[in-house]
């Protein structure tokens, strides 16, 4: 079920934990950022856990490891036979300390998640979304139908997830400097409507925002887009400001940045230096205040091995990073935008769609969204065009999902040497895919996906920590 601010609410809550003021902290926690609780049982040790778990039903069950030795020495066993008791609740296990090893060992037993003390409320609630949608309890979240205003609509961006907030927080820090910014994000996660976040909050707000893609224009055209003609410069020539003066005392904005002319490249460079820009034709340097943001869904890296970006050119754009993660690393925020969506296409189209079948929340949370928001914001659309009613149902959402049809239908065209080169991710990144599909299959259960792998699950939960602090690296670089 729903809270009033819009997150979920677990009824029965089971707290096996032996000391009376880590209880209390944890309950604090808990009830700080989910609101009611409902019904908690404390019990002090595994046996009156399991007692416990015989007499009644819970949601969740939250295991200090230290508390259950009682009924066994070793935390995999006590976790095992709670498990077995616990039924369909999700079990968080805590300890004293961050240990993998003892993480490694309760996950093994059929935790679902590990906490080291102190638990960060903001850390437990969202992981707990995330862990509810992953393991069944998606129709619970969305019992009631859902408004938009209970979701947080910052700037155009909607969401709940600690990553999104994260980048709220970032634009916020970000937007009063006029230093460079750079954006990156796969297709679809919203690096232009970021873009216009950091103007609008901006000194710079009642300035030109003038935005220019470069991989939109060709090549031979995109000197003269961004720094302007004079008459006679070539035939047809006109005068004719570009694009950096035309922002001048605002944002410039370069979509697809690493889709630039390495040759123009160096010219960009010198205006970034100077400030100054020469339209072809002219001798005379313009001088011109705009802060430049741009954004690109490759990596940067890859492209400056390849020697198709610059290096001193993306380390003078680089100065303050904003990383948008993917939809699929968020999935707490895949319903709160659909029904944002569907909000906004309803009354565009005059029809009378109100909320999601239970059936459609469950496909939803389960897709990959390869395309990101901009791939849901498509589907939303296309339904509410083709059909009517007070429910999106399952059936309207197979016959709109025109990609995912055409994605089964299709067979993959045999590909250049080139083309194969262009499509191959880093390493780190084709390894936290396989991980990820992994732990999806087997609905989060870490020591599953392990043996599938033929790897230890301790490798997995070290990734996965390493993955959470490079993200947190990311962010807190700005």
């Amino acid at each position: 079920m729903r809270s009033e601010r819009g997150s979920t609410t677990f009824s029965r809550l089971l707290l096996i934990d032996c000391d009376p003021a880590s209880s209390r902290s944890t309950l604090a926690d808990f009830t700080g950022h989910f609101g009611d609780a409902g019904r908690v049982t404390r019990v002090c040790s595994g046996v009156e856990a399991t007692a416990a778990l015989r007499a009644d039903i819970f949601d969740m069950v939250i295991i200090d490891l230290s508390s259950v030795s009682d009924i066994s020495h070793v935390s995999e066993d006590a976790i095992t036979r709670l498990a077995r008791l616990a039924g369909d609740a999700l079990i968080i296990a805590t300890s004293n300390g961050s240990s993998v090893s003892c993480a490694v060992e309760a996950m093994r037993g059929g935790a679902h998640d590990y906490f080291a003390k102190p638990i960060s409320g903001r850390n437990l609630c969202e992981r707990l979304e995330e862990l509810a949608q992953r393991h069944g309890r998606s129709r619970a979240l969305m019992t009631q139908p859902v408004q938009t205003a209970d979701f947080t609509n910052f700037e155009g961006f909607v969401g709940e997830s600690s990553q999104i907030q994260l980048v709220f927080e970032q634009i916020k820090r970000i937007a009063p400097s006029s230093a460079p910014v750079f954006i990156s994000g796969e297709s679809g996660t919203g690096k232009e409507l970021c873009a216009h976040a950091l103007h609008r909050m901006s000194a710079r707000a009642n300035a030109p925002f003038i935005a220019i893609n470069c991989g939109a224009i060709p090549r031979d055209l995109m000197e003269s887009e961004l720094f302007g003609t004079v008459r006679g410069a070539y035939t047809g020539a006109e005068d004719r400001k570009g694009a950096a003066e035309l922002a001048h005392g605002g944002t410039l904005f370069l979509d697809e940045i690493g889709e630039m002319d390495i040759g123009l490249q160096a010219k960009l460079l010198r205006f970034l230096q100077t400030g100054c820009v020469t339209r072809i034709g002219e001798g005379l340097e313009h001088r011109v205040d705009v802060r430049v943001v741009c954004a690109t869904n490759r990596n940067s890296m890859q492209l400056i091995a390849e020697r198709k970006f610059r290096e001193d050119l993306f380390y003078r754009l680089h100065v303050l990073p904003i990383h948008l993660p993917p939809l699929r690393q968020r999935p707490v925020d895949i319903m709160p935008l659909a029904q944002h969506f569907l909000h906004h296409c309803v009354r565009e189209e005059r029809k009378h769609f109100q909320s999601f079948s239970a059936e459609t929340v469950d496909i939803f949370l389960s897709r990959e969204w390869p395309g990101n928001v901009r791939q849901l914001q498509n589907l939303i659309r296309r339904i509410v065009v083709m059909f009517d009613g007070a429910k999106v149902t399952a059936d309207m959402v197979n016959a709109a999902d025109i990609e995912t049809h055409a994605t089964h239908r299709s067979v993959a065209p045999r590909r250049t040497i080139a083309e194969t080169k262009r499509t191959i991710l880093p390493m780190w990144q084709q390894e936290q895919r396989i991980i990820e599909n992994a732990l999806a299959l087997h609905e989060g259960n870490i020591a599953q996906a392990a043996a599938a792998l033929e790897i230890s699950p301790s490798t997995i939960y070290r990734k996965k920590q390493a993955w959470e602090e490079k993200q947190g690296c990311m962010m807190g670089a700005a």
